[in-house]
């Protein structure tokens, strides 16, 4: 995972971002990704899975 902490809670799930992280580009170079789990990812839930991806556009 690249700048995503998950956590359980009270049978919650938590997901902490750092928006203020630059992050870096998107392999097609449109978009700049912030925070990733790089595909689906165990949560430790009841095999529950989460799949996450925060990115934003490019200026051009």
């Amino acid at each position: 995972m690249e700048n995503v902490d998950l956590k359980i809670e009270n049978n919650k799930l938590i997901i902490t971002i750092d928006l203020a992280k630059e992050g870096r580009p998107s392999k097609s170079g449109l978009s700049t990704v912030i925070a990733t789990t790089r595909g689906n990812v165990p949560i430790g839930h009841e095999n529950m899975k989460l799949g996450l991806n925060l990115y934003k556009p490019v200026n051009r």
